[in-house]
């Protein structure tokens, strides 16, 4: 388990800094809601055993009537008259016909279902929807894109960190290559389309057929405008079936598309001789406003590039002077009483802004205590809506959360306790802690109000794009940092993101310090620098 404590900026400057105890509280691979699945499923699977058995022992029995009554039936059909003439077997043959083919309709008739049936309908409705599994489907893509992973190499589970290995089938494949088809994402439904033919072809053994793939596979391509591939597609697919009416079709459009493009491109060529020939400013006057509007939509690219890259451990601006500036120590906080005898261990993060973190700052019992009573209580996290002012959910923030006052459990209060110790700021006016958890794809992008992190086998660090600088998990450390210049205004080199989890599972508890009541403890800067 780690904890982090981590200073961060607010929107309104009525925030003077956000403490943020992060902690990965468990090695789960999933949130505990999905932990509780994995329970059910293990019930069920238990449940269809038992069922299974009951269908066994019901067809055994039945078996062995079938073998007894053929040995018997062949042996009295050879002398059918000679075998009725004995009284006992003119009886038996009554008895079998009257009482015991009744018997047998009833025992093949006998329903050894409802126990996994009466089983299943109550869990079923715990299951995940189709909505929960597009939700899984799309944070797989998130990773797939941040971490620059392929599909084969998130197919085979060859993933930095994992414990349990896991591949995928074709099934596996087409379902996500299907989920990202039905949201238009054409690109994505290529790439997972491709792995499932990449593994027929190498001869996985599937209930899906090439034909299947190759039709979308070939359609996602002809959306992107590769009309060639699309096309050569298309004839790999009526090799495999001439009769495919859809692909009948396509073939003949794709070539008319393609001749289409042929001669444009040849009319585009005569232009271009004719516009060198005679320059037109109008001409000219477009292709600067286009270039306008180009950069105009370009400025919006760069601080995601920056943010997928220190995700991914690169682009990290700290240069080897300014690395050497970085130190560690020990630390009381001014000799508070509580750390005069036992300073905990610091160490410098970053310069600017200045970020440091706390080892061995929260134990393991503690960690799981804050689990067991955030558990029960994740709700889907929400953010402020800048038009309405509401709450509301947000794919750019992909988390749960819950809260936890100080007055609910002592351990709690303990912790806030430390964090006022180690900061020396007021916790009368902060908020109460918040537990957030982020699964597989759990992310936060960049934003300004607050941020967490965990250790976690692969992904989710802390990472701040206009500076260049990312913090990573440490089990049992603290980071901190703060949001807000003394004089009140706000420190906008701490914008920071939370990157998606791409192994594990990460919590983190939040603490939100507000500027109001910190008035002693630290006084407001008389300058605009400070």
């Amino acid at each position: 388990a780690a904890a982090y404590v981590s200073f961060l900026s607010f929107l309104t400057n009525d925030a003077l800094r956000h403490l943020v105890v992060m902690t990965n509280l468990s090695d789960l691979f999933h949130s505990g809601q999905m932990t509780d699945l994995l329970y059910t499923e293990k019930d069920l699977v238990t449940s269809l055993k038992d069922y299974i058995r009951a269908e066994e022992n019901k067809l055994e029995r039945v078996k062995r009537w079938a073998d007894k009554l053929d040995s018997l039936s062949t042996s009295a059909t050879q002398d059918p008259e000679g075998f009725l003439g004995h009284p006992v077997n003119a009886f038996k043959l009554m008895k079998r016909l009257n009482t015991e083919w009744g018997d047998l309709e009833n025992l093949v008739l006998s329903d050894t279902t409802d126990g996994f049936i009466s089983n299943l309908t109550i869990q079923r409705q715990h299951f995940p929807t189709d909505e929960d599994q597009t939700g899984a489907a799309k944070a797989l893509l998130r990773l797939q894109d941040t971490y620059r992973l392929d599909a084969n190499t998130i197919s085979t589970g060859d993933l930095p960190g994992v414990k349990h290995k896991s591949q995928m089938t074709v099934e596996d494949c087409y379902e996500l290559a299907k989920i990202a088809y039905s949201e238009a994402d054409y690109y994505h439904t290529e790439l997972w389309m491709a792995q499932a033919l990449k593994q027929l072809d190498q001869g996985e053994v599937s209930t899906l057929d090439k034909v299947t793939i190759l039709d979308y596979l070939s359609y996602a391509i002809y959306q992107q405008g590769e009309i060639p591939r699309a096309l050569e597609l298309t004839k790999r697919l009526l090799e495999l079936d001439p009769e495919h009416q859809r692909a009948k079709g396509n073939l003949k459009y794709f070539e008319f598309q393609l001749e289409k493009q042929r001669k444009d491109a040849e009319e585009e060529t005569t232009k271009e001789k004719e516009e060198r020939e005679e320059p037109d400013i109008t001409e000219e006057k477009k292709k600067k406003k286009k270039k306008s509007q180009t950069k105009s939509t370009f400025q919006l690219i760069p601080e995601r590039k920056k943010y997928e890259m220190l995700c991914r451990g690169e682009g990290i601006k700290m240069t080897p002077r300014r690395q050497s500036r970085l130190f560690c120590r020990y630390y009381d906080n001014n000799h508070n009483p509580k750390y005069v005898l036992s300073p905990v261990k610091q160490q410098d993060e970053w310069d600017r802004p200045y970020i440091v973190r706390y080892i061995d700052i929260i134990s393991d019992k503690e960690i799981e205590t804050v689990k067991k009573l955030a558990k029960p209580r994740l709700r889907r996290a929400t953010v402020h809506d800048p038009q309405t002012g509401k709450l509301t959910t947000a794919q750019y923030r992909v988390s749960k959360s819950a809260w936890l006052t100080g007055y609910e459990h002592p351990v709690i209060e303990i912790i806030n306790q430390r964090i006022e110790d180690l900061t020396g700021l007021e916790m009368d006016t902060a908020e109460e802690l918040q537990v957030a958890n982020y699964g597989v794809g759990g992310q936060y992008e960049p934003h300004f109000d607050f941020g967490r992190m965990s250790d976690v086998a692969a992904g989710g660090a802390t990472v701040f794009p206009d500076v260049g600088a990312a913090v990573w998990p440490q089990k049992g450390t603290a980071v901190f940092w703060y949001n807000l210049f003394a004089n009140g205004e706000g420190d906008y080199s701490t914008r920071h993101a939370a990157c998606p989890v791409l192994v594990g599972n990460k919590w983190v508890s939040n603490k939100w310090i507000h500027e109001r009541g910190q008035e002693w403890r630290r006084p407001c800067g008389l300058t605009e620098n400070e």
